[in-house]
């Protein structure tokens, strides 16, 4: 349980962080910064593996660059479920899932050790 919640705080923090590298991407406050990782992992849990296994297909003849593409569209979706975490587009939404993940990884591997 007490992992769980570690991961939790480090997802939202790596939220907080996105703003400093990506103006574009706006988060209001810890509070929204916490909600926004929840959602974030419910999303990721039920919708992902839908949208991969529907776009099975894209994904196979792209070599697999279209899961950036789905990355991005459900960072998106998050953007507009929740007020005081905006996202400016659809190239905000790639780059912020990019440096979402890289940011939570790090912060992960620095905080919590090796998993």
């Amino acid at each position: 349980m007490f992992k769980l919640i570690a991961v939790w705080i480090v997802n939202a923090l790596a939220l907080l962080i996105l703003p400093y590298l990506l103006p574009s991407i706006q988060v209001a406050g810890l509070g929204t910064a916490l909600l926004v990782a929840v959602v974030l992992g419910l999303i990721n849990t039920l919708l992902r593996p839908l949208l991969i296994l529907l776009t099975l297909p894209v994904t196979v003849l792209t070599l697999g660059l279209f899961i950036f593409v789905i990355n991005a569209v459900l960072f998106q979706l998050a953007g507009s479920l929740i007020d005081g975490f905006q996202v400016g587009g659809f190239w905000s939404a790639l780059a912020g899932s990019i440096a979402y993940s890289l940011v939570s990884w790090a912060l992960s591997s620095v905080l919590l050790g090796k998993r």
